[in-house]
This record gives C-alpha cells, sequence and structure tokens, in this order.
C-alpha cells in the first residue's frame, strides 16, 4: 500500500482551501441566492456588509477536514491505481492506461464524499449566512444568526435534522465528484505526459504547474452543474425547505431560472480551480518526492 500519498495528499488539500476559500465563498452565494446580480455584486456586498472576514466565513471547518479528505481521496487514487495494474498486467509497476486513471479518479472522488460530506454542508451554511459577524453579539440581531460557529452549526442541524442532515446533498456530492475527480486525474496525467520532456520520467516543476491548473480547470468546468445542485441542497436548510431531493432540485431550478441556472459560478469555479489545484499537485508532488 502507498502510504506516502496519504500524506501528501492531506497537506496539499490544505494549502489549496486557503488559496480559494474567498472565491468560494462568492461562489457558493452566487449559486443559492438570488439577490446578486453578478460576481462584482456579489464581492462589493459582501464586503460591504461583512468586510474582509465574510469572504471566510465557514474557513476553519474545511482546513481542518479537506487535509483529511484529500488525503483520502490522493491515498484511494493511488493505491486503486496499484491494484489496478496488478489485476491488469500482473505488476505494480505497469505504464498505466488512461482509463486505469479515469476509473481510480472515480474511485477517489467517491471516497471523500463521506469524509468531506459534513463538513461542506457545515461551510455552505455558515457562506449562505450573510449578517455580519458582529451581529451575533447584538442583542437584536442575535435572533437573526442561526449558526454562531461551525460547531454550533453541525450541532443544530444534528438537533434539527438528525445525523443525516450533515449529509443533505451527499448523492449530488457523490455525482459531482466522483466524474470530476475522474476527469480531474486522467487530464492531469495527460498533461505530465505531454509536459514530460524526453528522456526524463516527470515534468519539471513548471509543468506540474501548468497540469495542476489545467486538471482543476476541467474538472470543474465537468462538475459545475452538480455542484450547483449540491450546494442548494446543502443549504437547504436555513429557511423553509424548498426542495425533496436531487430530481426536485434539478428540476425547479431549472423551471424558476432557466437553463442557465446550471452554470452558475463556472467562471468563478475555474479561475478559482487553476491557482489552487497549482498550488494542490505541486505541495502532492513536492512531498511524495520528500518522503520517497
Amino acid at each position: 500500500m502507498h502510504f506516502a500519498d496519504f500524506a501528501a495528499g492531506s497537506i496539499g488539500g490544505a494549502l489549496g482551501v486557503f488559496v480559494g476559500y474567498p472565491l468560494d465563498t462568492v461562489k457558493v452565494r452566487l449559486q443559492t441566492q438570488r439577490h446578486y446580480k453578478g460576481v462584482w455584486h456579489c464581492v462589493r456586498s459582501t464586503y460591504k456588509t461583512e468586510r474582509l472576514s465574510g469572504f471566510f466565513k465557514g474557513v476553519s471547518m474545511p482546513v481542518s477536514t479537506v487535509s483529511v479528505s484529500s488525503s483520502v481521496a490522493f491515498g484511494t487514487y493511488r493505491n486503486c491505481l496499484q491494484c489496478i495494474q496488478q489485476c491488469r498486467y500482473g505488476s505494480g509497476d505497469a505504464r498505466p492506461a488512461k482509463l486505469d486513471f479515469f476509473l481510480s479518479g472515480l474511485a477517489a472522488g467517491f471516497a471523500q464524499v463521506v469524509v468531506m460530506s459534513p463538513a461542506d454542508v457545515v461551510k455552505v451554511r455558515l457562506q449562505t449566512q450573510t449578517q455580519p459577524e458582529h451581529a451575533v453579539q447584538g442583542s437584536t440581531a442575535n435572533m437573526k444568526v442561526k449558526y454562531q460557529g461551525p460547531l454550533h452549526c453541525m450541532a443544530t442541524i444534528i438537533r434539527e435534522e438528525g445525523v443525516f442532515g450533515l449529509y443533505r446533498g451527499a448523492h449530488a456530492m457523490m455525482l459531482k465528484d466522483g466524474p470530476s475527480f475522474a476527469t480531474f486525474f486522467l487530464t492531469y496525467n495527460i498533461f505530465c505526459e505531454w509536459l514530460t520532456p524526453a528522456g526524463q520520467k516527470q515534468p519539471e516543476w513548471s509543468g506540474v504547474l501548468l497540469a495542476g491548473g489545467c486538471a482543476g480547470m476541467c474538472a470543474w468546468g465537468l462538475a459545475t452543474p452538480m455542484d450547483v445542485i449540491k450546494a442548494r441542497l446543502q443549504a437547504d436548510g436555513l429557511g423553509k425547505r424548498r426542495y425533496s431531493g436531487v430530481v426536485n432540485c434539478i428540476t425547479e431550478s431549472a423551471r424558476q431560472e432557466g437553463a442557465r441556472v446550471f452554470f452558475k459560478g463556472l467562471g468563478l469555479n475555474c479561475a478559482r480551480a487553476f491557482p489552487v489545484n497549482m498550488v494542490v499537485f505541486a505541495t502532492y508532488e513536492m512531498v511524495l518526492r520528500l518522503i520517497r
């Protein structure tokens, strides 16, 4: 079993959170709340109402859990790839086919949902709670703030919706993360192969950065429609419940806002994915090389 990939994925994922979190907050608000006219309107409104801290609402939860989920994803990917190679070729050292990368990435996407879903629900609930932080301390405004932090949010969800409330939107998350992680790892390996100089086994660091950024953009381009559904299902608890499930959320969203609703946040996702996954893969490869 490859244990180094668990450690490298953990460190890379945690660093990636800090790089992309502000844009992630804007993306979630655009996907779940209709009163924003666009990206810059959301950015200006968030800063005006909540200042800089508004862009980092709920960040402590993903920082503490993304390292675990990223560890699961990268570790699952590498070990599944080894198992597939041994089953198909009789050796874990044989060169994998593109289908091998795709299937291993698919397994990695499904595996990390189990770990990531509760933290993602808490993150989305806090991101879509738009009252300024100081309102929590006010006697009158306090009545408007439902969640006062990650732990309070988690406890409130469990009390009101049960433990399975932390897995609300998990089916949509699996439909998003399975194919997107498969595309993610496949695209990364294709770009690494293209960018590896003749006579070498791996690309230079500039190639790793470019491959990681492009892989992230391709994965999020595919994932955005289901990411909208996932975010809406996860946020569906701050107020009156609107959706009964994945299919209902898809049909109601399309009926009320048209097909373009499924591409809300697409530009932001791609813009965020490039620098985030440059950091993730560069850190991942660096830690692997240090360990080995």
